[in-house]
């Protein structure tokens, strides 16, 4: 029963986004399945077979070195706290992003990131028959970061239609950074990580083309390279990208505090006027559908669409941080679908991160195609967090 549910949730999340699509006549059926199969394909072979499995461990111990060597540098400035046998989130999470997003820049430097997102963007191109430059930016996004990607193509952004530009902002819901990854695996099982990672990439290209389709011509399906001019000497870069690291860790600080304090004030507000009455309770009746349709009993759909409100409202960290207390309670199909959902940007405050780059790249009066279609933003990063939960739960149970 719980199998069939998952399956149905599938065809319930394309079929809403469907009736979201402002011009149904332009979808490309062909290209949604081939994306389909292609993803059913990666779960099976990442989850259910050795080498699969074989390959996340390898890509999980390659992050936990990165981080290894992120605490070595936070050890050396805070050796008291970096001794104790329990970590705060702040140095265990948060820190680590520094160095690793030095690491993934230098990659980009020396033109090793840059060809791996080319390769890989082009073979998605060619499978999906979808154009060139949004299946690049949806590979580029899932390294880099939304507010990254867009700025590395900020070049072709100016001169594309305002159909085509919201395309990429509804594509950005989904992004989540490689500098970010090692504060994932501090919290929540890697191997649904992982899974979550190339599963959102190619999701958020499928439903991007059954909501906002769009006709592109051959002399528009180009990729925008920048010129070697552009790029700074290689100590600048790192020292930037430390800096740039380090402003992020900053970021998600003052969001992850402030945002754990608004909801704790909220639900003391809301527990008074009714009692026992909380913000994730409210989220719970919201999306406790959605979560019956990941295949979860009625306990667990209650959890889970809890973490779905908390994720959207918040950001994924205040929810990850919630599920690593209770994670030992939970089934493993629970664990799969919670995990690979919370595996994005997907919430209220990436919608403004999307509009800001929008508005600093092409100016205030472009830049209204996102404040129009924010609805759309959100749809679509609920939806694309859904399919790919609902993709890696058919085969966790």
């Amino acid at each position: 029963m719980f199998f069939l549910l998952n399956i149905l949730g599938i065809f319930v999340v394309l079929g809403i986004v469907y009736l979201c699509s402002p011009d149904k006549k332009k979808i490309k059926w062909r290209s949604i399945l081939t994306l389909l199969v292609a993803e059913l394909l990666i779960t099976w072979f990442m989850l259910s077979t050795t080498i699969g499995t074989w390959t996340i461990n390898k890509i999980a111990s390659f992050f936990t070195w990165l981080v290894s060597s992120a605490n070595a540098g936070i050890s050396f400035a805070f050796p008291s706290v970096m001794a104790n046998d329990t970590v705060d989130f702040f140095f265990s999470a948060l820190l680590p992003i520094v160095f690793i997003v030095t690491f993934f820049d230098i990659l980009s430097y020396f033109g090793i990131m840059t060809w791996i997102i080319d390769k890989v963007g082009w073979v998605i191109s060619k499978i999906s028959g979808l154009p060139k430059l949004e299946s690049f930016f949806s590979i580029q996004m899932m390294f880099l970061g939304n507010t990254e990607a867009l700025a590395v193509i900020r070049q072709q952004l100016v001169v594309l239609k305002d159909q085509r530009l919201l395309t990429f902002g509804i594509m950005s819901m989904s992004s989540v950074s490689g500098s970010i990854i090692g504060a994932y695996l501090s919290m929540v099982p890697a191997e649904y990580v992982f899974a979550a990672i190339p599963l959102n990439c190619l999701n958020a290209l499928l439903l991007a083309s059954i909501l906002n389709p769009v006709e592109v011509s051959k002399e528009d399906d180009i990729v925008y390279v920048p010129p070697k001019e552009e790029r700074q000497d290689f100590f600048s870069t790192i020292s930037n990208s430390m800096l740039i690291g380090m402003k992020m860790v900053i970021v998600i600080l003052a969001m992850v505090i402030g945002y754990v304090a608004l909801t704790t004030a909220l639900n003391g507000i809301l527990g008074f006027f009714i009692d026992g009455l909380t913000i994730e309770k409210i989220f719970g009746v919201i999306f406790f559908p959605f979560a019956v349709l990941l295949g979860l009993g009625i306990q667990d759909a209650m959890y889970v669409a809890s973490l779905m409100g908390i994720k959207l409202s918040t950001n994924e960290f205040v929810a990850m941080m919630d599920l690593k207390n209770n994670i030992l309670d939970l089934n493993p199909h629970t664990v799969a679908v919670a995990v690979t959902f919370l595996t994005s940007f997907a919430n209220f405050s990436t919608v403004g991160m999307i509009y800001g780059t929008y508005s600093s790249t092409l100016g205030e009066e472009r830049s209204k195609i996102i404040g129009k279609n924010v609805w759309k933003l959100l749809v679509s990063g609920m939806a694309v967090s859904l399919l790919s939960a609902m993709l890696v739960g058919l085969f966790v149970w």
